[in-house]
């Protein structure tokens, strides 16, 4: 498998979309196994890109808590391992607020993988991520899909993903809501509360920050302008330093009452500032599900 191709490891809690992430990139043509014993991870490798006609140079396997232990306690080290080799790899994990896995569950009536093991479906949850603990700790990119439908959680692989370049730093900037909770993957957090916000003006309250009213009344208050040269400058300064530890992915949360106004506005402003010098910079509205990516 030449260094300029990709290898794609995902892992995560049961019910929050591996399954989904993986039928993403098959149909985007990667070679894709499921439920990967991932003590055999380096032996399919050697397999599959034997040089010859059936060698595969996008390759994705899903690893879950089915490994045993001992397996899943070396898989980062595993990764580093594929990584010094030349190969291009991703280890995605995905998770859930335990509340939204125990809704899934209830409307699939699927089967916890662990229920063998605990006794009720929350004392499984919470085994479950207790041994993917270090895979967890070693992803590239952490993907909570609490509040993602199939449909984003797809065009997220995708975007994020199958897009980014090889040695290439992909930006996500989200808002969201304090109400709601805070966004398990997110890197950095501001906290935009104390802001104006245009929630109690009764014109612009129907509204989000992708609407020019409300970018106006933002605009137009000085501690918004403040804040937004305080988060641009602390990105400019450290931006650089992820790239220059080969980190592959950043995300930056963004966060106001509602995650309606403030916060939607303050990520649509701080990403048009990023693309001017960087490539490429995503944005995600959580409580609106309006997804875009920004490129120059």
């Amino acid at each position: 498998m030449p260094a300029d191709n990709r290898l794609i490891i995902i892992s995560g809690l049961s019910g929050s979309g591996k399954s989904i992430a993986l039928l993403a990139l098959e149909d985007l043509g990667y070679y894709c196994i499921d439920n990967m014993p991932a003590g055999l991870l380096r032996a399919l490798l050697d397999e599959i890109t034997k040089p010859g006609e059936n060698a595969a140079d996008r390759v994705a396997v899903g690893v879950d808590a089915r490994n045993r232990q001992e397996d899943l306690d070396a898989l980062p080290d595993l990764v580093k391992q594929i990584k010094a080799s030349g190969i291009n790899v991703d280890l995605l994990f995905l998770q859930a607020d335990d509340d939204i896995l125990l809704k899934r569950y209830s409307e699939t009536r699927r089967r916890h993988p662990l229920a063998d093991i605990a006794s009720e479906l929350r004392a499984a949850i919470a085994h479950e991520r207790e041994l993917l603990g270090p895979v967890i700790n070693a992803a590239d990119l952490v993907i909570d899909s609490s509040r993602t439908s199939v449909y984003e959680l797809a065009d997220v692989i995708q975007q994020r993903v199958d897009r980014r370049r090889t040695k290439q730093l992909s930006i996500l900037i989200e808002s969201f809501g304090f109400k709601h909770g805070i966004p398990a993957d997110a890197d950095f957090v501001f906290d935009l509360r104390s802001l104006p916000n245009p929630y109690w003006n009764a014109e612009l309250r129907s509204l989000t920050g992708l609407d020019g009213p409300v970018a106006e009344f933002l605009d137009g208050q000085a501690l918004f302008g403040q804040m937004y040269d305080d988060i641009l400058a602390f990105l400019t300064r450290w931006i650089p330093e992820y790239i220059g530890v080969h980190r592959s992915y950043l995300t930056i949360a963004l966060g106001c009452t509602g995650g309606q106004h403030r916060s939607v506005y303050m990520a649509e402003k701080l990403a048009a500032a990023l693309q001017a010098v960087h490539d490429p910079v995503h944005t995600r509205h959580n409580e609106i599900t309006i997804h875009t990516v920004n490129t120059p």
